[in-house]
């Protein structure tokens, strides 16, 4: 009858000294196959928890600095003084030639005298015609562009630019939200030179 440690010794499970010995094929396996599942339990979990994860909205387009944004087309409310036959005329003529924008801004429709009044924008940039002109005093500044002098009235919302030089007044109110109010009356005082005939007694200022 063979001995129990012989069949050791035959099987290659003990070492020099008899004490049984690893069997380092079976640990081999074991460690790979160790190897290998911890990852894919790893994944597992994570596509399990993506899964039940609600997906978040997605972000949309940001407004940047040069996007216009929504601009109402509702009427602009706007007084019409009833004027003289002649200024009536000059701001018709005024009128019919203004441009369907003024630089990005869309023309909109006013609730009184359109022969006389123009809006655009929101908030509304508005053009009035006719009227008495300011009197600017000796200190205060005009400014003249495109040929046509104009004198500022700075308010808490808006600046009114009234010409100086003109047979009948024009009056362009720009709301501060739009800068400086200078630079939106140049495509209006092209207007306002082909359509108004000069006339009056213009500040010294002008003339510069």
């Amino acid at each position: 009858m063979t001995s129990s440690s012989e069949s050791a010794a035959e099987r290659g499970t003990t070492d020099e000294g008899g004490a049984p010995r690893r069997d380092r094929t079976n640990r081999s396996a074991a460690l790979l196959a160790t190897l290998v599942a911890v990852p894919v339990t790893v994944a597992v979990a994570g596509f399990t928890f993506a899964k039940l994860t609600p997906d978040a909205p997605a972000a949309g387009p940001g407004p940047t600095a040069t996007s216009a944004g929504p601009q109402s087309t509702a009427p602009v409310e706007m007084a019409a003084p009833r004027l003289a036959e002649r200024p009536a005329t000059v701001c018709r003529a005024l009128t019919s030639q203004l441009p369907s924008t003024v630089r990005d801004l869309a023309q909109r429709p006013v609730t009184a005298g359109p022969e006389q009044n123009a809006a655009y924008g929101d908030p509304a940039l508005t053009i009035a015609c006719g009227g008495a002109e300011p009197t600017p005093g000796d200190t205060d500044d005009v400014w003249v562009v495109n040929t046509v002098c104009w004198y500022a009235a700075e308010g808490p919302d808006a600046t009114v630019l009234t010409t100086l030089d003109r047979e009948t007044a024009v009056r362009v109110t720009v709301p501060r939200t739009y800068g400086s109010a200078l630079q939106w009356v140049s495509p209006i005082a092209d207007v306002v030179v082909a359509s108004v005939p000069s006339g009056g007694d213009a500040p010294a200022g002008c003339a510069g």
